[in-house]
């Protein structure tokens, strides 16, 4: 298994969409094949950071997720709500 944690800063004034988007997103990837888990973290220090820890049962599969149509659907109008570019990182789950 492979987890996946992503860090998204919203713009200002933005959050509450940002955090609508990527539950949006989250439910969606629940319907994938291999999907496994999803936490949403808040950040206490930045109020426009939300981070997501996402568990899939291998990187091809989340690789087709990336490429989905249905991320494309739920991730639509993703990019005018950042204020920088998100930054994910892959770790391995033994």
């Amino acid at each position: 298994m492979i987890g996946v944690l992503t860090h998204h800063w919203s713009k200002a004034g933005k959050f509450d969409q940002a955090r609508t988007l990527l539950d949006g997103n989250g439910l969606a990837q629940s319907k994938a094949p291999g999907f496994v888990s999803r936490v949403t973290l808040l950040s206490r220090e930045d109020p426009n950071q939300i981070t997501s820890i996402v568990v899939w049962k291998n990187d091809e599969i989340y690789d087709e997720w990336k490429k989905s149509k249905e991320r494309a659907i739920a991730m639509h109008g993703a990019d005018s709500l950042w204020e920088k570019s998100p930054a994910s990182q892959r770790f391995d789950i033994p």
